[in-house]
């Protein structure tokens, strides 16, 4: 099922056909409906007219901008009207309307399970447009409904491929970091089911990720712990580089130092680099002999 064009004329022309039959209809009725003789076939021409008059009017159908008509004929599919105004289609066919413009559909927070098996919140946001009448109106019961089912198993078997955040250092593709990537991927698997109801898919984003409620306060702690760690090593990879200045400026000043004292003094700068509190130094005034 493909849509085609249906076949419609200038309305406004069927318009005035109509409504000048109905006119002759009334004229033929006044003149031949005299009490003494009534004449027969003008009162016979006027039914007519008046059933010219209503046939004309099932014809006619009124195409609002971004809409499209769908026009069918005793369960027969003639055809589609997509330019605005007022037309003239096949008498006594059914008009089904279908919007054409674009549209957004938001997803409920869906409670899915991520690809290491954490419970997770998701939510996202598909912006579509039906570019098949045939199909949105023939091929499944009601596209509308049909677009936030398969919209909601797609963001689910999505959010199953791909973990929420990643912890390792191979920087695999996560919800939280690849958002861009996941939204395409929607998309494309998106565009996959919606096909069927002639729906195009325009863009996909992901409004709402978050962990579960049961498990949040512990993937937390799980982050900061590891924003630590990571800090911790920036601090002493930048305290070795400290020290190892510090030592070969000591060295080309003349400071010559043996291997007891390099080793007090790189513990000492180290300590005072790497602790989280401020050192508090000690002076060495010498040793008294009594």
């Amino acid at each position: 099922m493909t849509t085609t064009k249906a076949w419609h004329t200038n309305g406004f022309l069927a318009l005035l056909v109509s409504l000048a039959s109905l006119a002759g209809a009334i004229a033929l009725f006044i003149a031949g409906g005299d009490e003494a003789e009534p004449n027969g076939l003008m009162i016979a021409a006027g039914v007519l007219l008046v059933l010219l008059f209503f046939v004309l009017l099932t014809s006619l159908t009124i195409v609002q901008p971004n809409q499209a008509k769908v026009v069918t004929f005793f369960g027969r599919y003639k055809g589609t009207i997509t330019q605005s105004g007022l037309w003239m289609v096949m008498p006594f066919t059914n008009k089904t309307k279908v919007s054409l413009k674009v549209r957004n559909f938001n997803s409920q927070t869906l409670k899915v399970n991520d690809a290491e098996g954490n419970p997770i919140e998701i939510g996202a946001v598909v912006v579509f447009k039906v570019v098949d009448t045939a199909r949105a109106v023939f091929e499944v019961d009601n596209y509308e409904r049909f677009v936030e089912i398969q919209s909601e198993t797609a963001i689910r078997h999505i959010a199953a491929h791909y973990a929420y955040d990643t912890f390792a250092d191979d920087q695999a593709p996560s919800l939280r970091g690849n958002a861009d990537e996941v939204a395409a991927e929607l998309s494309k698997e998106l565009q996959a089911r919606l096909t069927v109801a002639g729906v195009e898919v325009i863009e996909t984003r992901i409004t709402h990720l978050a962990y579960a409620p049961e498990i949040a306060s512990a993937m937390l702690q799980r982050q900061q712990a590891i924003a630590i760690i990571a800090a911790r090593q920036k601090i002493v990879e930048g305290a070795v580089a400290i020290v190892d200045s510090a030592l070969r400026q000591l060295v080309e000043n003349g400071v010559e130092l043996d291997a007891e004292r390099r080793a007090a003094m790189i513990n000492n700068l180290l300590v005072a680099i790497v602790s989280d509190k401020a050192a508090t130094p000690f002076i060495n005034t010498g040793t008294l002999y009594g």
